[in-house]
């Protein structure tokens, strides 16, 4: 069967985020993480900004040139036949005109979506205007429609994630500023830094469009999120970087005690693994 078009795809996955059933959608740094999750039986897949940086040699926060990040988004949605969504962080720009130009490069790397911080790069503790963040989100759906993909663009607010301003304004100010993206075409709206059932009930019911949480330590189970009123959650860098985790613990073995066994137990096999990276039938 040859691989669906961008815009099946597209479709594809906006029609994953209108339940009942919440998308669960795994974050993959390069191919053979990709087809692991696919394999998996994911029916999306997103990227990873951190993820892909860090395996690049890059810190994460838009250190890594879009270039780069692209070149990693273009070779996971060839290696994969579902929905591929792309983290892109800010956009790699600070106006409308540079971020569209992020968002065709994305779209023509296979994407049919992507993430959109509205953090300032640098000022952990500010976040962009809203105007000018709707006049952002304006202008990549305006690239989008002239591709003719229905682009998934899933508008995040940083307010809870780096904790900023009082506390007891955080939830009332992120309802309102996903509301806002909501207004101006986001299709998604990414409140990550969530994790009690509590706030995540209230935004689940504040918001005007489906609500993507980031999975986390103490976050609820799927299907806990699910009726709590959860349209997709992610897990962000979590799998690389538990990925890492595992490697640590390996290397410390290998050097301490001269044996093999966490390289060895539950290891992927040789033609397994290059098989991951092999193209599927009808890819050239």
């Amino acid at each position: 069967m040859a691989k669906k078009t961008q815009a099946e795809l597209a479709r594809q996955f906006l029609e994953l985020h209108r339940g009942p059933k919440i998308l669960v959608l795994p974050n993959a740094w390069d191919v053979s993480s990709a087809r692991i999750f696919e394999d998996a039986g994911f029916p999306a897949i997103g990227t990873t900004s951190a993820g892909v940086a860090f395996s690049l040699g890059y810190p994460d926060g838009q250190k890594i040139p879009r270039g780069e990040m692209l070149a990693v988004v273009r070779r996971i949605a060839e290696a994969v036949e579902v929905p591929v969504t792309a983290d892109v962080e800010a956009g790699f720009g600070s106006t409308p005109e540079e971020v569209a130009d992020t968002a065709r490069e994305v779209i023509a790397a296979g994407a049919v979506g992507m993430n959109l911080e509205d953090g300032v790069e640098g000022k952990p503790d500010l976040l962009a205007d809203v105007n000018l963040q709707k006049e952002i989100i304006l202008a990549v759906l305006g690239v989008a429609a002239a591709s003719r993909v229905p682009f998934v663009l899933n508008a995040r607010t940083d307010i809870f994630l780096y904790g900023i301003g009082p506390a007891e304004t955080r939830l009332a100010r992120t309802i309102e500023r996903l509301n806002a993206y909501r207004a101006g075409g986001a299709q998604s709206l990414f409140a990550p830094g969530v994790k009690d059932k509590e706030t995540i009930t209230q935004l689940a019911r504040g918001v005007t469009g489906p609500l993507n949480i980031l999975a986390t330590v103490g976050t609820p189970p799927t299907a806990e999120l699910e009726q709590l009123g959860v349209a997709r959650v992610s897990v962000g860098s979590g799998p690389m970087r538990a990925t890492l985790g595992f490697l640590d613990r390996m290397a410390r073995q290998l050097r301490d005690e001269g044996v093999f066994t966490l390289m060895t137990e539950g290891a992927l096999p040789y033609a397994d693994a290059n098989r991951l990276v092999q193209p599927k039938r009808g890819q050239s």
